[in-house]
């Protein structure tokens, strides 16, 4: 599944005449390998050994690029820094309030909400975005909570 994901987000960029450079196909490659929601800056500490002279901000251009794209989905966590996710089929993320670790889930019961939303607003749905919060089993341990 991922290699026909990759080759078909190539087809997308290419289709967009965008340029697919070693770093940018890097990038993306790691993303679609990804399950960890990286950061810009953990995504160049992976890279940077490879591109020793690819910058963070380089990382942040890309990402932007792949989200205007929705090929990436920028997510904020509480920890304060951006992550980002390789949408490779529709999801939602649980995000732990204490430690700020991100769990993707599916729940098919959402899968007609754009259409459901359009009806009953009369929108044009270009998409939605789901987060709930709350303690990961591990601090549930930690903190003694369940």
């Amino acid at each position: 599944m991922e290699e026909t994901v990759y080759h078909q987000t190539i087809d997308r960029l290419k289709h967009a005449r965008i340029r697919v450079t070693p770093q940018r196909d890097a990038i993306i490659q790691f993303m679609i390998a990804s399950t960890a929601h990286p950061t810009a800056e953990q995504i160049y500490d992976a890279l940077s050994p490879q591109f020793p002279h690819m910058s963070v901000a380089t990382i942040y251009n890309n990402l932007k690029l792949l989200a205007e794209l929705n090929l990436v989905e920028e997510m904020n966590s509480t920890d304060s820094a951006t992550h980002f996710d390789f949408a490779l089929e529709p999801h939602y993320h649980a995000i732990c309030t204490n430690c700020g670790k991100i769990f993707d889930f599916s729940y098919p019961g959402l899968n007609d909400v754009e259409q459901v939303a359009a009806e009953k607003t009369g929108f044009k749905v270009s998409g939605h975005h789901l987060e709930v919060y709350g303690l990961c089993p591990d601090c549930q341990l930690l903190l003694g909570s369940k």
